[in-house]
């Protein structure tokens, strides 16, 4: 009979269905997703790169402030939303774009944001897709909120929080595991451990085992992926929504990644890591472990595969047409979306302004 400290532990090694090679392996407890599934991923996996590199030569176009790119972890991205149910929620960092999209929501309008256009530059209640948060962990109490509010209201909804490593050393990534874990809260929290925080190796952030470990103090089971396996994550993640969803409380879920570019553009990742490091990671990209597994099983050919090459490419072309795009903005917005109904101090405010415009056009 498996003890309650039992049930929190983490396995000792990362899960792992398909290696780098493409070779699938056994599991006792976790099974390898239907093909179907892991062709659709690798669609997923594709557009996402694409994504990621037609974003970065956006930002030195000029037009992107700035780009926190998921190279290399992809498959994070991706396994995220394919485990959520349209009625589930997302609340993503700033460096998960490609998740964003991969939910559903218009890519010029997940970009908004890092154009420096708005806060958030589409519905959050559209897809269930909150608002990226640039401050590190804020997000995860904002979605035990929403999750808490569901049980509340007998709603079937999870909430898949996303957080990188460096946001367990942050206040708020402890009082939402420990808020989450006493009123049994159906959350997700799945860090996507890419080794950094910005220059801070993981070294130097703590000492426990694993972040999956982090759990065990606030009763909320713990387990470990590599981050680099879409099939192993949909397995992993999977599992823990369905524990979720079935009353059992939050989940905690670690990937093991990597960031193999720069922290954003206007990092400098030479200062504190050299080549060698990163190259073993190079080897261990998802998008070309999972296209050898598919390859090797007949499950992909060359003409599917420049097909999914085409549609990758084709929304990167209307992702860049659309930013390339002059914004207008009106003033008169300033004022807008702060109340449901504005001040008088902000009317009063809006009408000096406009006042002043007039002024102007004069």
């Amino acid at each position: 009979m498996t003890t309650v400290e039992e049930r929190l532990l983490p396995s000792a090694e990362p899960i792992q269905l398909i290696d780098e090679h493409g070779v699938p392996h056994d599991h006792p407890q976790y099974r390898l997703p239907a093909e179907q599934t892991l062709v659709d991923g690798y669609a997923q996996l594709v557009k996402g790169r694409r994504i990621n590199d037609q974003a970065g030569a956006l930002v030195r176009q000029g037009r992107l402030a700035v780009y926190p790119s998921s190279h290399g972890q992809e498959a994070c991205q991706v396994a995220a939303t394919m485990v959520l149910r349209d009625q589930d929620w997302l609340f993503p960092t700033y460096r998960d774009t490609v998740s964003i999209i991969s939910r559903g929501v218009d890519p010029i309008e997940t970009l908004t944001l890092l154009r420096g256009d708005w806060h958030s530059g589409y519905d959050p209640y559209q897809r269930n897709v909150a608002p990226q948060a640039t401050p590190l962990a804020t997000q995860l109490i904002h979605a035990v909120g929403v999750a808490h509010a569901a049980r509340l209201k007998g709603e079937d909804t999870v909430v898949m929080a996303l957080c990188g490593d460096g946001a367990t050393s942050e206040g708020d990534f402890h009082e939402a595991l420990n808020f989450a874990a006493v009123f049994k809260a159906p959350v997700v929290f799945f860090i996507q451990n890419n080794e950094y925080a910005i220059s801070v190796p993981l070294a130097r952030q703590t000492v426990a085992p694993s972040l999956a470990h982090k759990g065990i103090g606030y009763g909320v089971p713990g387990e470990r992926a590599d981050g680099n396996d879409l099939a192993g994550l949909l397995a992993v993640l999977g599992q823990a929504v369905d524990k979720a969803r079935a009353g059992e409380g939050p989940q905690l879920i670690e990937a093991h990644t990597y960031r193999v570019q720069a922290h954003t553009n206007a990092d400098d990742a030479t200062r504190y890591r050299n080549d060698a490091e990163v190259a073993p990671w190079l080897e261990r990209d998802p998008l070309k472990r999972l296209e050898a597994y598919l390859v090797e099983r007949g499950l992909l050919d060359e003409a599917s595969k420049n097909k999914v090459v085409a549609a990758a490419d084709q929304a990167a072309e209307t992702l860049r047409i659309g930013l390339m795009e002059e914004v207008q903005p009106d003033p008169a917005e300033l004022f807008d979306y702060l109340y449901a109904e504005k001040t008088p101090q902000l009317r009063e405010q809006a009408a000096f302004l406009q006042d002043e415009l007039a002024r102007e056009e004069a």
